[in-house]
């Protein structure tokens, strides 16, 4: 006798027992029985409502009062030691270029369910 648990030891007969329902299923005749099929009545009901939220976002307005600071984090760029071989003023003002160029950007997302409209001035 193994010292296993009651549950691990009862574990192969249980195994055996579905192996034989299994089998005795696939041997047992199929009864067909005529599918009826299932008819709602017609009715006109109203369509659900969708959620529908817009948003008008400012960013460009907040990146031009945000910038000044970038500029003054500049000289602490070239003080970490991963970022001295790169030009850290090159590199602020290429991210603010980006985050600039955002604006007049529209995402809109439709799902069934709810509309979204992100306009980013």
């Amino acid at each position: 006798m193994t010292p296993a648990p009651r549950a691990v030891s009862h574990f192969g007969l249980a195994a055996m027992e579905a192996r034989f329902a299994r089998s005795r299923r696939n041997l047992e005749p199929v009864s067909v029985r005529p599918v009826q099929p299932a008819v709602q009545p017609v009715t006109q009901h109203e369509p659900p409502r969708r959620f529908v939220l817009r948003l008008w976002l400012p960013l460009t307005l907040l990146f031009l009062l945000l910038a000044p600071f970038a500029i003054l984090l500049i000289p602490f760029c070239y003080l970490a030691p991963p970022l001295r071989r790169m030009n850290c003023a090159a590199a602020v003002f290429a991210l603010g270029a980006a985050l600039l160029s955002l604006g007049g950007t529209d995402i809109d997302v439709d799902t069934p369910g709810a509309r979204l409209r992100i306009k980013i001035l």
